[in-house]
């Protein structure tokens, strides 16, 4: 990995930095007794001698012990290092993914709006698990392979100066091809990575949306659309392990011809009475030992190119600027009347294409306020704006006379409660996911929550009852079933202000009445904000605004936008009077 890189990731292993000090020392004893075998293998090839009936037994056997008791204590002493790299890697590895998902959770909504939720969750597993296996594996044989490659070229150097002057050749060549190549291969495998990403990410939206894919038939649309994705990813892999994998192979070649070397000067050196038979043994050996983890490195790469590539994917997604903080004198909440106030907002996803242009509208506290208009009108970017998910570009929005802005984030959308046209279940029990925005609620008050949302009923028919675990979203149940939990779950959290988007466009009439009558229940005593399509859920609304081309075109009751004969009531018709046949 890169320096920079290891800088960034080194706060993650600062926690480890004993058992990383130490480890080192064990494997330094692990390569000293491995390094020792050799020098002892060639003793024994000069105990036994060249003459015939002058065999040194003791000796040899001695050579042999020895041999024996530095492969076993090299080999305990390995295993100690693995284990405890395995350790630090797991450890890691979980700090990684806590931290990225910290992350996660205090970055702006802007920014899951713009990087689809396959390619994240790509990072937090399979780009934190490519790092677990470098940290875990490949660590050791990168510091096996230095201490070895250090070892026994000192080793070399002993028993002859002169044969060693081979890898003053060779070992250069292979260091500049290797360089040349972790240059050339790095840009490739963090394309590889980013490409597997966008493959995640595809299948976990076509995963998510089956029903709708099966509904209109577009299976082999998708199977194309997945078959591009996968094309790509799959000759970005093609391309990273291709690049690197000549590397292997070339320094292997390079590693060959050092050896043919060291046999032909070191047969020179040997009948010249330079060099015992002993000690060229031994010096082959080590020629072995010094070759071969340059051979390794050189396989390497490519894991070494990929956890780098992963690694950096991880720590960008752990730069990502977090929302701002709140102001030092952020106001705190307990309690709003529920006075809001949108005054000349301005506002565009891009800047230079407003989505809401001099908006100013009022809503009195405890009243019903509707907003309707046509599709792209800004009406769910009004929502946005008043949880703070954005902030306007132009104007201001005010609660009981105060900018949103100055309230401390956390307790103003606590005291705001949301229900959307796609509600959300999580995996847990009824009970669980009414309770989600309550921690610490009774069985009692989860309860009365329900029969508020007319959905008590139909809770206690489940097979558990409130125990009754849902999976999937909620699969099995209906989407206005999962409406009346999400009303139950805002009625449970006792907001001052209820902000529903949509919540009766996808349901039935019959459903939409249970729907509306748990909604009057849920507007008690507070400040309800309502989006809608369907005109006739806001017929008794205190106020109706009407947004057209980004401003309010209209507002007023429901009897007084009819008389008014505008764009509301054309929106009304619209949705009562049925096309005329052609």
């Amino acid at each position: 990995m890169k320096a920079g890189l290891l800088r960034r990731l080194a706060r993650f292993l600062r926690p480890y930095a004993v058992q990383l000090t130490i480890l080192p020392l064990l494997l330094v004893a692990t390569n000293l007794l491995a390094l020792a075998a050799p020098l002892l293998s060639g003793w024994a090839v000069d105990a036994v001698g060249v003459e015939a009936g002058k065999v040194d037994f003791p000796g040899v056997f001695r050579s042999c012990a020895g041999m024996l008791a530095c492969y076993g204590l090299s080999a305990l002493l390995n295993y100690i290092v693995a284990a405890r790299l395995i350790q630090v890697g797991q450890a890691v590895s979980h700090d990684l993914r806590k931290a990225a998902f910290d992350r996660m959770s205090e970055l702006p909504v802007e920014y899951f709006d713009t990087h689809p939720a396959g390619d994240l969750i790509s990072r937090i597993c399979y780009d934190v698990d490519t790092v677990n296996a470098t940290i875990s594996t490949d660590l050791l044989q990168i510091g096996t392979s230095a201490l070895t490659v250090a070892g026994s070229f000192v080793m070399l150097l002993l028993i002859s100066p002169r044969l060693t002057l081979v890898f003053f050749v060779t070992v250069p060549l292979s260091t500049v091809l290797t360089s040349f190549q972790m240059k050339r291969v790095h840009p490739l495998f963090r394309l590889r990575s980013k490409k597997l990403g966008a493959l995640n990410g595809f299948a976990e939206e076509r995963i998510d949306r089956q029903r709708a894919i099966r509904t209109y038939g577009v299976e082999e649309a998708d199977l194309r659309q997945f078959e591009a994705y996968n094309s790509e990813a799959s000759e970005a892999y093609y391309q990273a392990d291709r690049a690197s994998a000549a590397l292997g192979p070339s320094v292997n070649f390079i590693n060959n011809v050092s050896l043919a070397a060291i046999s032909m000067f070191g047969a020179v050196l040997y009948l010249g009475g330079s060099l015992t038979l002993g000690s060229l043994s031994s010096f082959v050996l080590y020629s072995r030992k010094f070759s071969g983890p340059i051979r390794e490195a050189a396989n390497l790469l490519s894991e070494l190119q990929a956890s780098a590539a992963a690694a950096e994917r991880v720590l960008d997604l752990l730069d990502e600027q977090p929302e701002a903080e709140d102001r030092p004198d952020a106001v705190p909440v307990e309690h709003f009347r529920g006075d809001i106030a949108f005054d000349h907002v301005d506002f565009g996803y891009d800047p230079l294409r407003p989505v809401l242009k001099d908006f100013t509208a009022q809503v009195r506290a405890g009243s019903l306020a509707a907003v309707v208009g046509p599709t792209g009108a800004g009406k769910t970017t009004l929502v946005s704006l008043l949880l703070r998910f954005y902030e306007p570009q132009g104007g201001a929005i005010t609660i009981d006379g105060v900018p949103v802005g100055a309230y401390s984030r956390d307790g103003l959308r606590r005291r705001l409660a949301l229900v959307l046209q796609d509600t959300w279940l999580f995996g847990g029990t009824v009970a669980e996911n009414i309770a989600y925005g309550t921690p610490g609620a009774t069985r009692e008050q989860i309860v009365e929550a329900a029969k508020a949302a007319r959905i008590h009923r139909f809770i206690t028919s489940l097979p558990e009852g409130y125990d009754t675990v849902l999976t999937d979203g909620g699969a099995g149940i209906s989407k206005g079933q999962r409406q009346l939990l999400a009303i139950a779950r805002c009625l449970l959290t006792d907001a001052d202000i209820v902000i529903l988007d949509e919540a009766t466009s996808n349901v039935d009439t019959e459903t939409e009445g249970e729907i509306s009558l748990a909604m009057e229940r849920l507007r008690q005593g507070r400040t309800c904000f309502v989006i809608a399509h369907r005109l006739a859920t806001v017929r008794n609304a205190d106020r109706i605004l009407v947004l057209d081309q980004g401003g309010v075109a209209e507002q007023g009751t429901h009897e007084e936008l009819l008389a008014a004969g505008g764009i509301y009531a054309a929106l009304y018709a619209a949705q009562w009077t049925a096309p005329a046949e052609s």
